[in-house]
């Protein structure tokens, strides 16, 4: 579990929540249902309505990742093909043939194939290469989806306070009615601009740093697979694969 994210997602609500207390505030102040439904179904509408339902889809499925990501031993990956590469200088390439056939890895399993069947480095490259920017691509995509978000809701919480705004403007004569405008028009903003910076944001970037860094791996497979492809010996592929540990 990644610890970090808990963290900073308590503390956040702890500093707005705790700050709004020692400046005298109390927490019911800052819940209003008419808010939230403006900030929180006009958000979510935008998101509809710009990514595709296979990029939501993809978004929501990924987003567990913000406390679980995906484990990425890279020190484990490099010892992994300085094995493969050893078993090829032992055996041959079809000496692979049982590596690929355990490997849990469908990445790197499609790669000892390749090997196995004898395919060129430069095929090899193309090949997995299209994998590897379609997947890297497709999950940059669902963690925008958050991004995006992260830029609407700010914008609909201005909405939202101007809604406000206009109820109070429209009672005017009522002072009983100000009270409820008033806090529409400020409780919507501070979801809107809350939502987006405490929340949305960060988990947009938090999901590209992990498909990032799933993309760094799978990169050094591909260089470790081409360079037994290649037939460097071990020790060369171990230095080069020891780059991506930056």
């Amino acid at each position: 579990m990644d610890v970090l994210s808990l963290i900073g997602i308590i503390l956040a609500f702890v500093a707005i929540l705790g700050g709004n207390y020692l400046e005298g505030g109390h927490v019911g102040a800052l819940l209003n249902g008419p808010a939230a439904l403006i900030v929180l179904g006009g958000t979510l509408a935008a998101a509809f309505v710009q990514a595709p339902m296979s990029v939501f889809k993809r978004a929501l499925s990924i987003i567990s990742w913000i406390f679980f990501p995906p484990k990425v031993d890279l020190i484990g990956g490099i010892n992994r093909v300085i094995g493969w590469s050893m078993t090829a200088r032992k055996e041959g390439l079809l000496g692979l043939e049982a590596v690929a056939d355990s490997e849990p890895d469908p990445y790197a399993r499609k790669g000892l194939q390749l090997l196995v069947d004898g395919a060129e480095p430069e095929a090899i490259r193309s090949i997995l290469e299209v994998d590897l920017y379609t997947q890297e691509g497709r999950d940059i995509s669902a963690a925008k989806v958050f991004e995006s978000m992260g830029g609407y809701a700010p914008t609909i919480g201005i909405i939202g306070a101007v809604m406000g705004l206009i109820h109070v403007m429209g009672n005017l004569a009522d002072p009983s009615m100000l009270g409820s405008g008033i806090a529409v028009a400020f409780v919507a903003t501070i979801y809107g601009v809350a939502f987006a910076n405490l929340l949305l944001l960060p988990i947009a970037n938090k999901l590209k740093a992990v498909v990032l860094r799933q993309s760094r791996y799978r990169e050094m497979v591909l260089e470790g697979i081409l360079s037994i492809a290649e037939g460097e010996n071990p020790r060369s592929i171990e230095l080069k694969l020891q780059g991506f540990m930056g």
